[in-house]
């Protein structure tokens, strides 16, 4: 297993930023490694030198990848300010703070493959994803898992109906412009990249129709894409044989577009 290491960059604002990287086993520096951008959930979270056998960095670099973490606004142990300046501001700060991650690494680390990049998230991470779609062609292909696509229906199907209220500051009724603004339903005409997207009928945080909704605009809008479905898992992919299940069709579609194979093809 390779190393966490760390960096630094100017993100929104010219707030300090942090990000990780994870170079993939027998790395060589001379070589250009594709990238997978890894965007975490909450968005009150944040990426560390932790372990899991969900979304864990060093299975997805174990392949041949580079891997690249970065905490964005919103993201825990960085001060109440840097948490706070994620509410009411989903696409904002946070998604420049994620591309000018990006842009760092593109520019500092040599062996980064610009031209073979995808992006993957999870629950806010898959918010971030869907966002992404609406508003750059700049990865190859993306990952959404259970994240929020229509800001009107995840309101109405979440168990966790203060979160909402709290991040979107009221209703969709209250506050009918902070709505529309994050919405990325309502950036759909935009959808270009290939999507993979995972959801689960068991996830109560955000319903599955969120997966669904997604899932038949991409359909709709010619965009190659492709959905994992799992009857019998919640916000969280947790039993064994599933995980495996997720690592391989996650795995397999991010080479598909941007690994060794898809490059010799070109």
């Amino acid at each position: 297993m390779s190393p966490l290491e760390t960096f630094w960059f100017e993100g929104a604002e010219k707030a300090k930023v942090q990000g990780f990287l994870i170079k993939p086993p027998n790395f060589d520096p001379q070589k250009k490694y594709p990238v997978k951008l890894l965007i975490h959930g909450g968005p009150q979270g944040a990426w560390g030198d932790d372990w899991s056998y969900r979304w864990n960095a060093e299975l997805f670099a174990a392949n041949g990848y580079v891997v690249l973490q970065v905490n964005p606004r919103g993201s825990t142990g960085y001060g109440q300010k840097f948490i706070d300046d994620i509410n009411g501001d989903w696409g904002g700060r946070a998604y420049e703070d994620i591309m000018k991650g990006l842009d760092y690494a593109e520019q500092h680390f040599p062996f980064i493959d610009k031209d073979r990049e995808c992006a993957l998230g999870a629950s806010y991470g898959g918010y971030m994803i869907n966002w992404i779609l609406g508003h750059t062609n700049r990865f190859k292909c993306l990952v959404s898992h259970d994240g929020m696509f229509n800001t009107d229906s995840a309101w109405g199907t979440t168990e966790e109906q203060w979160f909402n209220d709290w991040e979107f500051k009221g209703t969709p009724y209250t506050n009918r412009e902070m709505y529309t603004k994050w919405s990325p339903h309502l950036f759909a005409k935009n959808f270009k990249t290939p999507t993979l997207v995972v959801h689960g009928q068991k996830d109560y945080r955000l319903d599955v129709s969120e997966g669904f909704q997604l899932f038949t605009t991409l359909q709709r809008m010619n965009v190659p894409s492709k959905m994992l479905y799992f009857p019998d898992e919640g916000h969280w992919v947790l039993k064994p044989q599933n995980s495996q299940l997720w690592y391989k069709t996650v795995n397999d579609w991010v080479d598909q577009w941007i690994g060794d194979s898809a490059k010799n093809k070109k």
